[in-house]
Formats: structure tokens, sequence, C-alpha cells
């Protein structure tokens, strides 16, 4: 094989979304080397084909294109600059995605400080579309980075996902997935709101979805969260309440530093802030409807 086809992929990080997009390259027959925090979790993508490897530094030796997934900012650093990380191996030639939801700033500077200790690419490449997405690989994943690096990891990521968007330059990704979260957070409280008036109303709000099909109230988020909100499904999670708070959070200081005015994602941050006191850092995100209830139980 010969081009694109020969690359080596890795994937660091196997949680709720790293899992699933992982096996998905396997699926597609790629060649893949994993690395988790917790090993166990990727002994069914060993049984699938995936070779484990002990620290991410191996991972790193062992192929051509790695893909990171995990929860913050300090994980990723970890995994880059802690013993045995991927600054520590020789990196020409090699290229990060990093899936991970961190702040614009702390992508620019982990990017920059990689390229100095070994060569290694970066781009910032988040995605959205929770587990669903990444089960199903309809993600849309918006990246920041040099576009030949985004050509050259295209075919693997659409592997993974439906949409791949280059929005500029490292960092891009990150800030494109703030405002994605902007809207998904303001979603989330706005669906909430809506379907508690129609329960205290007297309405059926689980037929809310079906009513408002095709008209301007209709959306990704009204059919999938509204029937999970008014049926008390939130196991699994289609996402945590802490990820979402982390997420709000970045965009109001993102706001300060560009003088943005976020009168909406700043209350629907706060409603977060108010939902994790109350359900629990771990807790679905979807449990922001359980504020408006008359008691919290």
């Amino acid at each position: 094989m010969t081009g694109q086809q020969a690359e080596k992929l890795g994937y660091l990080g196997l949680g709720m979304m790293g899992f699933p997009m992982a096996h998905r390259l396997l699926n597609a027959g790629y060649n893949v080397a994993v690395w988790n925090r917790s090993a166990g979790k990727a002994a069914e993508l060993v049984e699938a084909g995936a070779t484990l490897e002990a620290h991410p530094g191996e991972v790193a030796a062992a192929t051509s294109i790695l893909f990171i997934c995990v929860t913050d900012a300090s994980a990723v650093e970890e995994i880059v600059f802690g013993r045995d990380g991927l600054a520590a191996v020789p990196g020409a030639g090699k290229l990060v995605v990093d899936f991970s939801s961190i702040h614009p700033d702390a992508a620019r500077d982990i990017a920059a400080r990689l390229k100095a200790a070994n060569g290694m690419g970066w781009i910032d490449a988040p995605v959205s579309g929770g587990t669903k997405g990444a089960e199903e690989g309809t993600l849309a994943v918006m990246a920041g980075g040099e576009a030949a690096d985004i050509e050259r990891v295209r075919p693997y990521v659409l592997a993974m996902a439906r949409r791949l968007t280059h929005m500029g330059p490292t960092g891009a990704g990150q800030t494109t997935k703030l405002c994605n979260q902007v809207i998904v957070g303001c979603a989330m409280a706005v669906l909430a709101e809506a379907t508690r008036l129609a329960v205290n109303a007297g309405i059926d709000a689980g037929r809310l979805p079906e009513a408002l099909t095709g008209g301007f109230a209709d959306s990704i988020p009204l059919q999938l969260f509204v029937p999970r909100m008014v049926q008390g499904i939130h196991s699994p999670p289609l996402g945590h309440i802490a990820t979402m708070l982390k997420d709000l959070d970045t965009v109001a200081d993102v706001a300060r530093s560009t003088s943005s005015p976020v009168p909406m994602a700043t209350l629907a941050g706060q409603l977060f802030r108010l939902a994790k006191s109350l359900r629990g850092a771990d807790a679905d995100a979807l449990e922001i409807y359980k504020l408006s209830a008359s008691h919290i139980g």
C-alpha cells in the first residue's frame, strides 16, 4: 500500500467518545494502536484488532497520525508532555489530531511547544454530535491547523465523522466548538423550559417533537433532547454536566478577551452550575430539566 493508505494510526483516550471512534477506525480496516489510562477499557478494541501500547510515547513511536480524545487541557498536557508522553519521541512527519474540547489558547500553546520539542504537527479538531454521533459516524468535526495536514487526515477522520471543516489556523477549531456550545448549551436550557411549560400546562410534552417537526422550532436537539427529558432517560448520558459547564466557562473567558457580549450563554452557564451543585458533575447534562421541577429528587 502507498500514500495515505499506508498511515498507521494511534488513538489515545477511550472514553465515551474515544472508544466508539477508535472502533470505527478498526471497522474501516485501519491499523490502530491504542492507549488509555485504564487499560481495561481497551480489551474489546484489542479483540477487534487494535494493538495496546503501555504509554502514549509508545503509540507515537509506532504510528504516524495520532488521535486524542480526553476530558480537558490538563489531560492533553499529560499525554503530550508527561512522562513517556508524545514529546519524548521523534516527531518529524507525525501529526496529532486532538478531538478534545479545550481553550483555544491552550491548543495554540500545546501545538507550539510540541512543534518546538520534536517537530510533531498539531490539528485541533473538536467534535459535535455526542456519543450517538460517535457510534454512528455522524459527528461534525471543526478543525484548526495547516490545510495540507487536514487533507492528510481527512480520510481517517471521515471514517469516524460525517463532516470535517477546516476553520482556520491552530485554535480555530476550538473557537468554532465554543460557538457550537453556545448554541447547544442554550438549546438545552430553552428546551427544558419549554418542556416544563408543556407539562405544567397539562399537554403531552412527549409530542412536542412531532408537533413542531418542520416548523421554525424544529431541530436535532428538539428531536433528541425532549423525549429524554420527558421520559427521564439519563443513562448513558449524552454528555456530562461538568463538560458543558467547562465549555460555557471557556466561552465566557473568550468572550471577555474579545469584548463579545454573551448574555444567553452566561445564563445557561449559571443554570448548569446550579445543576452541577444539585445533580453532580457526572450527571447527564439534560438533567438541567429537573431544575424546574416542583421538587428536586
